[in-house]
Parts: C-alpha cells; sequence; structure tokens
C-alpha cells in the first residue's frame, strides 16, 4: 500500500500519455495474435534482457532514487530494487521449463478410454502494471519476471511521485525492449483513470485500498481479473519469551527499511504489558547503539514528499495530544532538508487516533499492551485482514498457534517481511489487503490461463452422453445403477 495525497494536475495534460497507451495497448494485442504461446526460449531470452536491463542501470536507478527520495541508502538501491528484480528473473529463468510443462490430471479408462487431461498455462495477453511510488522499480519490474515468464505483453504505468524514477524505467524499458512486447507510460491523475478502464487480460494495481476499490470497479466493467496489492496494518506479536535484543533489533530494522515507507512494514506491535518497559529500553539501546543520528544519515530514506512528511507528523501530534505517552529513539530531529524522520515509540495508543486507524507508512510504531494472547488475537482478528503478520517466539508451537488462529495474505516467525523477499514464495493479500499472488511459479499462475485440454484416444464409453440414449447409455447406466433401475 501507498499513502500520498493527491497531485494537483491541469485538465488536459495526460492527453499524450492517454493516446499513447490506447496505441501501445492496440499493438501489443495485434503482436500477441501474432503470438499467443511464445516458446522458452523466446521467454528465456526476455528475462536475460531484464536482468541485463537491471544491472547495467545500477548507478542510474542509484541516482533516480536519490532524486525523488531526496535521501536513499545506496545499499538499499541496490538489494531491495535492483538484486530484488535480477533474484526473481534468474528463480524463474531456472524453473521455466517445468513452470510451462503440462500437469497431467487422471481420467477413469472406464470412462475416458486412453484419453489424455492436462491442465496447460497458456499466456492471458496484454497486461497492465500500476506500480507505486515507494519500491518503483522493486514494484514495477519485478511483476513483470512473472508476466514475461508467463508469455505476456505488458505496459507498465508507474507512479507521478517518483518522475525521476518513473522517466528512468520508460528509458530503460524503451531501450531493451520491442515497442509491441513491453511498454511504460507516465503521466498523471488522468493516465492513471483511464489505464484500469482498459480490456486488458489482466491487470496488477498496488497501492492503497480506496484507489484499489477504484481500479475494481473500472476493471470489472470489461470483466477483467485484477491482482489487488493494497496493504493494511500490519501487526507483531511478540510472545512473553521473545522480548529481547534480538525481536527488537529485528522490529526496528525492518520498520527502519524506507523509513517505514513499505507495506509489509511492522505497522503496530503487540508487547505483554509487563514487558513494555523492557521493550522500551531494548529499543533505546538499540537505537543509540546502531542508529545514532539517523535522521540524518544516508541510511535515512527521505519521506517522498513534503506532504507526506507532515501528514506523518500529524499522526504523531495527535498521539501527543491525546496523551500517549511518546518515546523518540535518539536525540535526532526531524531534518526537512533532507525529509528525515527519526523513530517514535507511541505507548498504549488509543484505539481511536489515526495512527490505529490508517496505515502509518512512517517510522512510527505503536507499542499495544496485552494481558493474554487471546486478547492479542482478539484485536488482530477485530480489524482488517492484514498484507503481512509477525510473530516473535521461542516456542515454534506458540507461534504456530497464533498463525492458525489469524488470518493475513502472509507471515513470518522471528522475522519481519521476509515472506516478501523469496523470488519462491507467492506475495499478496486477502480481504483489505489484496487479492491474487505474485512472485514465482503463484506469479506464473496468476498471470496464466490453466486452460484445461483432453485429446480423446481409443475406447472408453463417452458416447453414451450423445443422443439418442439407448444401447450405450443403457449399458453405462446398467453399470452403476444396476439393471432396469
Amino acid at each position: 500500500m501507498t499513502i500520498t495525497e493527491p497531485i494537483t494536475q491541469t485538465a488536459g495534460s495526460d492527453e499524450a500519455a492517454i493516446a499513447e497507451l490506447h496505441e501501445r495497448f492496440d499493438l501489443q494485442r495485434a503482436a500477441f495474435l501474432r503470438d499467443t504461446y511464445p516458446t522458452a526460449a523466446d521467454r528465456r531470452a526476455r528475462l536475460e534482457a531484464l536482468m541485463g536491463m537491471m544491472m547495467s542501470n545500477r548507478a542510474r536507478i542509484h541516482e533516480a532514487l536519490s532524486d525523488d527520495f531526496e535521501v536513499h541508502p545506496g545499499a538499499l538501491s541496490d538489494l531491495a530494487e535492483v538484486l530484488t528484480v535480477v533474484g526473481r528473473a534468474a528463480y524463474a529463468h531456472q524453473h521455466l521449463e517445468e513452470w510451462m510443462a503440462p500437469e497431467p490430471r487422471e481420467t477413469d479408462p472406464n470412462l475416458h478410454g486412453t484419453a489424455r487431461a492436462a491442465i496447460v498455462h497458456q499466456p492471458k495477453g496484454v497486461i497492465g502494471n500500476m506500480s507505486p511510488w515507494n519500491f518503483p522499480f522493486d514494484l514495477s519490474a519485478g511483476p513483470l519476471v512473472d508476466m514475461l515468464a508467463a508469455g505476456n505483453r505488458v505496459i507498465l504505468k508507474p507512479s507521478e511521485y517518483t518522475p525521476a524514477c518513473s522517466e528512468l524505467l520508460k528509458e530503460m524499458v524503451s531501450s531493451t525492449f520491442d515497442r509491441d512486447l513491453v511498454g511504460v507510460v507516465t503521466g498523471g491523475l488522468e493516465l492513471a483513470k483511464e489505464f484500469p478502464t482498459l480490456r486488458w487480460d489482466h491487470l496488477l494495481y498496488t497501492g492503497n485500498t480506496e484507489v484499489g476499490r477504484l481500479v475494481a470497479k473500472a476493471a470489472a466493467e470489461n470483466l477483467v481479473p485484477v491482482t489487488l496489492e493494497l496493504g493494511g496494518k500490519s501487526p507483531v506479536v511478540v510472545l512473553d519469551d521473545s522480548v529481547d535484543e534480538s525481536s527488537v533489533a529485528q522490529i526496528l530494522g525492518t520498520k527502519m527499511v524506507k523509513n517505514g515507507q513499505m507495506c509489509i512494514s511492522p505497522d503496530y506491535v503487540f508487547v505483554p504489558r509487563d514487558r513494555i518497559p523492557e521493550f522500551v529500553e531494548l529499543a533505546k539501546a538499540h537505537y543509540a547503539d546502531q542508529l545514532a543520528e539517523y535522521a540524518a544519515s544516508d541510511d535515512c530514506t527521505g519521506i517522498i514528499s513534503e506532504r507526506h512528511l507532515d501528514r506523518v507528523g500529524r499522526l504523531l501530534d495527535e498521539a501527543r495530544e491525546s496523551g500517549s505517552e511518546i518515546v523518540q529513539l535518539g536525540g535526532d530531529e526531524i531534518d526537512r532538508d533532507r525529509r528525515g524522520m527519526p523513530v517514535s515509540l507511541v505507548i498504549d495508543p488509543d484505539q481511536s487516533l489515526g495512527l490505529m486507524r490508517e496505515e502509518i507508512f512512517g517510522p512510527v510504531l505503536p507499542v499495544v499492551p496485552y494481558d493474554s494472547v487471546d486478547e492479542a488475537i482478539g484485536q488482530v482478528n477485530a480489524g482488517e485482514r492484514p498484507l503481512g503478520l509477525y510473530v516473535f517466539a521461542a516456542d515454534e508451537d506458540a507461534a504456530q498457534e497464533v498463525l492458525d488462529r489469524t488470518v493475513s495474505g502472509g507471515a513470518a516467525v522471528n522475522a519481519c517481511a521476509a515472506q516478501g523477499a523469496l523470488p519462491s514464495l507467492g506475495f499478496g493479500g486477502v480481504g483489505h489487503s489484496g487479492t491474487g499472488r505474485h512472485h514465482g511459479i503463484d506469479g506464473f499462475h496468476e498471470f496464466s490461463n490453466p486452460r484445461g485440454v483432453v485429446f480423446r484416444g481409443e475406447g472408453g464409453a463417452l458416447d453414451a452422453f450423445l443422443p439418442p440414449y439407448r444401447e450405450q447409455a443403457k449399458a453405462l447406466l446398467d453399470g452403476i445403477f444396476g439393471p432396469g433401475q
């Protein structure tokens, strides 16, 4: 999920982009009809081209991310924007032929004779991908891996909030792929409204729930299947045996990836009531030891815009004014020039506060006390189903109980966000946090049509289903129900 306030736009400023979108769509549709089932060799070549595109533009990707975020750690650019895409492509390249192989299904020799049946994963056609600003390359080129592996053609619409990244992506794609295979269109609000109205063969949208609902409605007008990755408030449940330095380091560290601007970032944490002081002291010690002057450092990703920085600040101010205890880790302050913001803990916030109702998407971590695991689970289940859920426990059976009694798109035990970084593991939401999956074989299946195919052989009794229903049908029915029944 991504949280932003709308950008103002001059009426008609997207006319050229919308015209380009329709031109590209028609071009790709015609090209797909000329080649509806690309060979494994063609698909591998496309994945190789994608990997080469990401690696050869590594330095420019770093620069574009820094331009849009003001500050973006170079190591994070490599780890979360370049190598994630390359890793997904390499994994798909390795497994492509087994994914493409027909999946045999059982037949009944008495009924079907020597017939064969299988699911054949057929390319869907032309797919649209509306990607967000928080991971502008990973969430554009990452799903592109699955789409190309499945044999499709793709048009990407990156976010207007990261213009440098969007323009670089457009240049990279146009230099790597034919126009009728992969394209990028850039623009503002009017383009975003137009994009889901086309008759896509599948549409992926990553962003917030409110816009996701509008995208789904627009797509439904043409019965377009959609994959929605919508985020939500991903909780952490720390069990009594795991209030320790390692757990706190994992939770805080993950919260600070992109400075909280990540759809599977830990949004709030449940801690046993009598262990909260210990949790807070561990957090302070970790921050002081590892992250001194974090907000002014090159490890602190800039908040995407002044408006978003102010929005997160307002959530924190509301909590402070309500009487909640605010623990600002470290002594650093907001750095408006760099849009850097330190991490703050909000202790025992009221459930009515904005930071407990909205996805925070920033470096603020509510710490919610609980008196029993049942109470924590009940609070999780009282909200919308989240994209991620994290349990910290030394006892694996206890962790499994929390997983069994909750529902989320993905989950991790003794880690946060790990489920979103595995090329082999399907990633997506459930309910208000989304629908559908991408990554690995699950993404290959998501962007494929599972076509059931039967090759008739010899023998069997299939003709008994055809009129007139006489000797063969009678013999079949007598064999099942008994003569004359």
